[in-house]
């Protein structure tokens, strides 16, 4: 069994138009495939979540947010991904990584930008 190094992807997710939504969408499995070829275990709870869930309902939004949170305790890290700039969901995440003592990494897809191989 291979031991992988358990993180989580912030990337943005929600988007004003269904043209930036489907680049965000796109986008997170980019970086879960970055991920993956890093050798590590990602989780999304911005993709999978809102599957079953109504982000534009807000409880339900909430909901998929407090779920996401609850794997944290499971990551070694919380990796932002950056390309497309941070989120209000990532600016979030990021301060509460940084109260809760979280490693966290930002990580870019764009060639010019990757530092972390």
């Amino acid at each position: 069994m291979t031991d992988f190094r358990r993180v989580i992807i912030e990337s943005p997710f929600r988007a004003p138009s269904r043209r930036l939504a489907r680049t965000n969408v796109s986008y997170a499995i980019a970086a879960m495939r970055d991920s993956i070829n890093r050798g590590e275990a990602p989780f999304l709870s911005h993709r999978m979540y809102p599957g079953a869930l109504d982000d534009n309902i807000v409880i339900e939004r909430l909901l998929g947010i407090d779920l996401g949170y609850a794997w944290w305790p499971a990551a070694e890290a919380i990796c932002f991904y950056c390309d497309l700039g941070w989120s209000s969901g990532m600016l979030d995440a990021k301060m509460r990584a940084k109260a809760q003592g979280k490693n966290t990494e930002e990580r870019y897809l764009a060639k010019d930008r990757h530092t972390n191989h």
